[in-house]
């Protein structure tokens, strides 16, 4: 092997079992002996391993200092601020002048690398390397205080910095930044933890070393080919700074480094945690949006996905501004994004019809039938839906819609489901039961139908939200069985001989003033003249009073249900209809389908 000292005067060659120091310009013999192993420290004193149990140390004048005797077997010896020996599975570090014990670190070591300032070493495993920092000062006091060391060493002498899962094939140190080629014969440099891949090399090779004028590390493979590739010592310099937390130095250095390398700052600083200044300092759009993204810069991240059109960014940027509460931005960037499912979520849980109405013919566009007819559906435009199902060829659901909510157009469904089901199988399709030619087969058919119609008159109407409250306490009853319960109550009101009220204004008065005046025997008289008829087949729960429907007027009142109102129709004077209708209009503004 070949080394030269720490100032480069002189140079030693090693093997054979022996060393030979020559000055490095004339080469001059100034020392030689017996020796496995040669190494320098970083003051210019030397050691050899003359076998694994002995080891001596000389003096800057190549003069012998002291002899060591180690009480393990050393395999190998490392130079630099520490003298290192090395068993099969410990590294043992010493001070060069006393050679007390530093520290014992139990890692199977297959090199070890000095940075130029002495405070950082990095060791290099079979699998993976370790940088470590040295505490000068906690060593310096156990050295100056003559404090007792154990067998393991000053335990807080060494600092582990970070572990890299990567085998080093060569390395040197250039300022804070261990540069090496790993087992894939890729050069990287390390610096705070973070490693990066200068270059892909395409053959084996080896660091020589790194020109900082040229700002060139310098590589050579088996044929002696030397090869130099570009690490900017600004770059270099940048980074260290910021690994000692000089941020302000580090920003003077920022403009010296060229723009191309900017990304390669920005991806620093983000391991570093300084996700803020590496926003700041990226150049690449996709890498800025992602760091916008990750600090909620949602306005940076807008103008980058603007500009990007990335359907992919806008839908990211969308979700963020949803779980932010920015439903303006999140609407846009939704629209940018084509997320129908979005917008649908976003429109219904706002209760925007006009949104819904958009994304309606949206999602029709788009192809997007089943977003399409949720729209529709609350929307309550149940025509719309019945048509969007039979375009899209979906008939039996298309007939049970129609039989819910549009009694009427059953039979023009089941007939297109008829032809539509004989061309797989005819005996299906005519085991199909249309209600005009079997209403026996369907359930309150009739009344479905009649109801059809007022239904609809309020099934468009949105109430705004602020009214919710009023329609919380609401029983919800299909209109069927609101239908029902008014019969019923009809029906028992007459059973138990109860007279049925008059609605009017002018006919209670009257009424009144004639009970008082004919007294208890009037009413008597009234009960056994007049009779009631009541009218079975209807379907409108209409009551006929004195079994003469010619001669008197209808008034009309709406009981409410849950979903929808009945109407009932009871005896009284004109002005007692006019109350009634009044009543309707101001109970019709709350009803919601």
């Amino acid at each position: 092997s070949l080394k030269h000292n720490p100032n480069g005067r002189f140079v030693v060659v090693c093997g054979d079992g022996e060393y030979i120091i020559y000055t490095a310009l004339a080469w001059r013999n100034r020392s030689f002996g017996s020796a496995l192993e040669f190494v320098w420290s970083s003051e210019g004193e030397h050691a050899v391993r003359e076998s694994s149990s002995k080891i001596k140390i000389f003096s800057k004048n190549f003069q012998e200092k002291k002899t060591v005797r180690p009480t393990f077997s050393a395999e190998r010896i490392f130079g630099g601020t520490l003298l290192a020996m090395c068993s099969s599975d410990f590294i043992c570090f010493y001070d060069w002048a006393e050679c007390r014990l530093i520290r014992r670190i139990d890692v199977t070591v297959k090199n070890l690398y000095w940075a130029d300032s002495g405070d950082l070493v990095a060791i290099a495993s079979d699998s993976s390397f370790y940088i470590l920092k040295l505490n000068r000062d906690i060593v310096s006091s156990y050295m100056d205080g003559g404090k007792e060391i154990d067998e393991e060493g000053i335990e807080d002498a060494f600092e582990l910095l970070n572990e890299t899962n990567e085998r080093v094939r060569t390395g040197l140190w250039v300022g804070d930044c261990f540069i090496y080629t790993n087992s894939s014969w890729r050069l990287n440099y390390c610096v705070g933890g973070e490693v990066t891949t200068m270059y892909h090399l395409d053959r084996p090779m080896y660091l020589l070393g790194y020109l900082a004028n040229q700002s060139r590390v310098y590589l050579i493979d088996k044929e002696f080919n030397i090869i130099g590739y570009t690490l900017l010592l600004s770059l270099i310099e940048y980074k260290t700074l910021v690994m000692r937390g000089d941020l302000e130095q580090a920003n003077q250095v920022l403009p010296s480094i060229p723009k191309e390398h900017h990304n390669s700052v920005a991806h620093f600083l983000e391991s570093r945690g300084m996700t803020e200044d590496a926003l700041e300092v990226a150049t690449d759009p996709d890498y800025r949006f992602e760091l916008a993204i990750q600090l909620g810069r949602l306005e940076v991240a807008k103008d980058i996905a603007v500009e990007a059109q990335s359907e992919s960014k806008w839908k990211q940027l969308g979700e963020l501004a949803m779980s932010t509460g920015k439903l303006g931005m999140a609407e846009e960037c939704m629209r940018h994004a084509v997320d129908l499912s979005g917008l649908l979520l976003l429109y219904s849980s706002l209760g925007d019809a006009e949104g819904l109405t958009k994304l309606a013919a949206l999602a029709k566009e788009q192809g997007k039938n089943n977003v399409a007819f949720v729209c529709l559906f609350m929307l309550g435009k149940v025509e719309d839906c019945l048509h969007l199902l039979v375009e899209s060829n979906r008939i039996p659901e298309a007939a049970l819609i129609a039989r819910s909510y549009l009694p009427s157009r059953v039979s023009e469904i089941v007939a297109l489901w008829r032809n539509d089901l004989t061309k797989i199988s005819p005996k299906a399709a005519e085991s199909l039961a249309d209600p005009e030619e079997y209403p026996n087969l369907f359930e309150d058919w009739q009344v479905a139908l009649s109801l059809e119609e007022k239904a609809a008159e309020t099934r468009g109407v949105h109430p705004p939200a602020r009214d919710y409250g009023s329609h919380t306490h609401r029983d919800y009853t299909t209109l069927v069985e609101a239908f029902r319960i008014v019969q019923i109550e009809e029906e028992e009101r007459l059973e138990h001989g109860d007279v049925i009220e008059e609605v009017g204004g002018e006919g209670e008065e009257e009424n009144e003033e004639a009970e008082e005046e004919s007294g208890d025997g009037g009413k008597e008289e009234n009960a056994e003249e007049e009779g009631v008829v009541v009218d079975a087949d209807s379907t409108d729960s209409a009551v006929l009073v004195n079994g003469n429907e010619s001669e008197e007027q209808w008034g009309i009142t709406n009981t409410t249900t849950g979903v929808g109102f009945v109407n009932t129709y009871i005896l009284g004077s004109e002005e007692g209809n006019e109350e009634a209708a009044e009543r309707r209009e101001d109970k019709e503004s709350f009803i919601v389908l």
